[in-house]
């Protein structure tokens, strides 16, 4: 389930469920920057999964941390973090 402590803005229903893995060994920061209203930021463990909700023009920056400083290491589009969604099936119920 996605934790979402800043919900998105009300003029962007149409949003995705994305995922993204911290496949380094090193602290990075993920922050969403380009969504006018919003503020979205998170820091990722090293082989953390981070899962969340956001607007689909959203681009994903991932900052990664030395000790006093960090990089901007990688711009990545949400849409292209977007999770497949999986379909449910309805459990049978004995008549």
């Amino acid at each position: 389930m996605a934790q979402i402590l800043d919900p998105l803005p009300p003029d962007h229903s149409d949003h995705l469920v994305c995922f993204y893995v911290n496949a380094t060994s090193q602290i990075q920061v993920a922050r969403i920057t380009n969504v006018p209203n919003w503020y979205f930021e998170r820091v990722v463990f090293p082989g953390q999964r981070l899962v969340f909700e956001a607007p689909k023009e959203g681009q994903l920056e991932i900052h990664t941390g030395m000790m006093a400083s960090s990089i901007l290491s990688d711009t990545i589009s949400c849409e292209s973090l977007s999770m497949s969604e999986v379909p449910v099936v309805p459990s049978s119920s004995a008549s």
